[in-house]
């Protein structure tokens, strides 16, 4: 009786070690891992009756076309994971978030189109990842920012036109990347792939097939081979007017800053400025050719040469004046602290305010690829008299304030 209620005991114990699915075969491997192989089955979705110690489920070349959130609540241990070749097209947000132990996943040769990204963000012990071979358009830029044990990745065979830069980056361990075969557009949203290609140790496996199918001029080169020239980092130049470019004439003093920007692709010229009120952002024009302002409630005028007014120019409107010149290659701004005073003499208040600034007429404030982006940056101070007569424009209707005197004083800001 003693030895067969013994055995009853040990199978009570070993039971859920030895449970598995009648469509799959469990066994236990020599390192003591629990192999649970489900290929080849036919399969529609995940087997259930899985043991929760399972560390290998092999699921490849089967029919499975979803996986839910809780697909593999069973088999939480798991340590490698192979989907490959199956007909996956929907992939639940939630549905691989609890599989912390994952070293291993293979979802290659699937219909992925869309992946909850944010599931990767807990399996930071990911060593291998293949979604090679899906219907993948887009990557968010951090999608795997937390495998930080990755390192293989296969990304090939997929339908990616472009890449964010930075997809790759905070990935120490990656050694493998495949990205071939797939229809890449070389704009140059791109080119930070090549020069980051020319700089990495990471193996591209078959880097040559990685091509461009578009635009036309680069059909059918590498991606590696986009010529230089083609993509240039803006460079930008802040410089005072003392008018506007226009008839349109405004009462007061009306400060105006030019941005003049060059790179390849044409840079997008926007602004922020910052005073002690608001802060204001501005992203693109709002003075039509007809001179009708877009936005009636803004004060400053931006027109398309990257020209930039504001009529009666106060103290409330000083502070930071950034443009920033914006292009698929980059980024670069520069910026003037805008300050108003008035005088009867100026440039006594000038010199005494700031010993070290120089009188200076019509000057500019540059940034470029030549220049140290390190710095800190450039203030423009102006200083302005208000003559006690004012005088009027013919007619009348207008009155035009005239400036007694203008300076710039152009200093670096340490």
């Amino acid at each position: 009786m003693r030895p067969l209620l013994c055995c009853l005991g040990l199978a009570v114990l070993l039971g859920p070690c030895l449970a598995c699915p009648s469509a799959c075969s469990c066994s236990t491997k020599k390192n003591g891992r629990l192999l649970a192989e489900c290929a080849y089955k036919d399969l529609q979705e995940v087997p259930e009756g899985l043991s929760s110690n399972v560390t290998i489920l092999t699921l490849s070349a089967n029919r499975i076309g979803w996986l839910g959130q809780g697909s593999f609540a069973e088999v939480p241990e798991v340590q490698s994971l192979w989907l490959g070749y199956n007909q996956i097209g929907v992939v639940e947000p939630g549905a691989f978030a609890a599989l912390v132990h994952l070293k291993n996943l293979d979802l290659s040769h699937n219909k992925i189109a869309d992946f909850p990204w944010q599931d990767l963000r807990n399996l930071s012990g990911l060593q291998i990842l293949k979604m090679n071979n899906n219907r993948l358009a887009g990557l968010p830029r951090d999608a795997f920012r937390a495998l930080k044990d990755l390192r293989s990745l296969w990304l090939n065979d997929n339908e990616l036109t472009t890449l964010a830069e930075g997809t790759f980056d905070n990935l120490p361990s990656l050694s493998q990347l495949q990205i071939f075969n797939n229809p890449f557009n070389c704009s140059c949203k791109v080119f930070w792939l090549k020069k980051w290609t020319e700089n990495t140790s990471v193996s591209i496996t078959k880097g040559g097939s990685t091509l461009c199918v578009a635009p036309s001029r680069l059909k059918g080169r590498a991606v590696t081979d986009i010529p230089d020239h083609h993509c240039v980092a803006p460079s930008v130049q802040l410089t005072y007017l003392s008018n506007l470019d226009n008839t349109v004439m405004y009462d007061g003093l009306t400060l105006t800053l030019h941005c003049s920007v060059a790179g390849s692709p044409p840079p997008e010229i926007r602004w922020k400025i910052q005073t002690s009120r608001r802060r204001v952002e501005i992203n693109g024009p709002n003075v039509a050719r007809d001179g009708n302002v877009k936005q009636s409630q803004e004060r400053f005028l931006v027109f398309k040469n990257g020209t930039m007014a504001i009529p009666n120019f106060s103290k409330e409107d000083e502070g930071i004046y950034t443009c920033l010149a914006v292009n698929d290659v980059g980024t670069r701004d520069v910026s003037v602290n805008v300050a108003l005073a008035g005088s009867e003499n100026p440039a006594e208040d000038l010199l005494r305010d700031d010993p070290q600034a120089s009188h200076l007429g019509g000057q500019s404030c540059y940034k470029g690829d030549e220049m140290d982006p390190s710095s800190a940056g450039e203030k423009l101070v102006i200083v302005y008299h208000m003559p006690r007569e004012s005088k009027s424009r013919a007619g009348g209707a207008v009155s035009q304030v005239h400036l007694g005197t203008l300076l710039l004083a152009l200093g670096i800001v340490l």
